[in-house]
């Protein structure tokens, strides 16, 4: 019984049936012509979201992505340390005295996953700033994820691939040239580090390294030019924050500051996320919230999936896959 196959026999009520709902619902999208962007929140690549994205990406089931700085540079430093990253099974019973002991070994935890910082961020960081300082005395900027493809292209990096190729999800984004938005790249590790040479002199212009601000324009355009009402585009969000609220705030804007009307609302919704429905989170917030806000409308498909983003994201993906 392939996975699909499993599912649909075994997912048949709540959250469950929620999933099969949305992943059919994606297929429907897709099928109807639409175009699809997913959106990633926390540390999806450190969860090794990878291995489905990337081909997700391959079969073009989704045409653009929003996500965080961290996830951008997280699926790179798996790329080529993950025989140095280390798993703590039991990360939950840790003391601080455990914590100080991985901060002196130099291993930076997400819950159950250490990242090594020399293996991967320094490594990084060593290509990343030759691309950073050429752009700079050149009187060039560009997107972060545009450094990064770059970096990736230039194959100076093969060297250390310690994973399969086909299962880093910026490699297939960039041999696809996928447009990405990354709002906030400032918060990350080498959004900090970028600071960190501006300060010190090694780039001279701040703006080497192009804004989020310049990203909602780029996000415009993109928008305008690919939503249709015979073609919509989809919106299926992993987790909340940053990476799903900047992009979903395009089409208010488009209508509300640009009165671009004519362009439609989302075509599809889907969230998946673990947080509880509070006063002001976003990442609870239900989605018919949304239409208040001019993101959706009354009769958008709407699902929401409360669950694990780590457990339901790849079940949802093999469906859209066929798997």
């Amino acid at each position: 019984m392939n996975v699909t196959n499993f599912l649909k026999h075994h997912y048949r009520h709540f959250n469950a049936a929620a999933l099969i709902d949305a992943a059919e619902g994606y297929n429907k999208h897709l099928a109807e012509g639409g175009k699809m962007m997913i959106t990633l929140a926390g540390a999806m690549s450190t969860a090794e979201m990878g291995i489905q994205l990337a081909e997700l990406i391959r079969q073009d089931k989704v045409q653009i992505i929003s996500c965080t700085g961290a996830n951008l540079e997280e699926d790179i430093f798996n790329l080529v340390a993950h025989d140095f990253y280390e798993r703590v099974p039991n990360y939950r019973d840790l003391t601080a005295a455990d914590e100080q002991a991985l901060l002196e070994r130099h291993m930076n935890r997400v819950t159950d996953t250490c990242i090594p910082e020399e293996e991967a961020m320094r490594r990084l960081e060593h290509s990343v700033l030759k691309f950073w300082e050429q752009a700079d005395k050149k009187g060039e900027r560009y997107f972060p994820h545009e450094f990064f493809y770059q970096i990736l292209k230039s194959g100076e990096l093969e060297q250390y691939y310690q994973i399969d190729p086909k299962d880093s999800w910026m490699l297939a984004a960039a041999e696809k040239n996928l447009p990405i938005i990354c709002p906030g790249w400032e918060d990350s590790t080498l959004g900090n580090i970028f600071a960190g040479h501006v300060i010190s002199g090694d780039i001279q212009n701040v703006h080497t390294v192009r804004t989020g601000i310049e990203y909602m324009i780029y996000l415009a355009d993109w928008y305008t030019q690919n939503a249709k009402e015979e073609s919509k585009v989809g919106f299926f969000q992993i987790g909340g924050g940053i990476a799903g609220d900047f992009p979903i705030c395009v089409v208010p804007m488009l209508h509300q500051d640009l009165g671009r009307t004519s362009v439609p609302l989302w075509g599809y919704f889907c969230q998946i996320s673990d947080s509880t429905t509070s006063y002001g989170s976003y990442s609870g917030a239900v989605p018919n919230e949304k239409i208040t806000w001019g993101k959706l409308g009354q009769d958008t498909p709407k699902y929401i999936i409360e669950s694990d983003a780590t457990i339901v994201a790849p079940l949802i993906f093999a469906m859209v896959l066929g798997q």
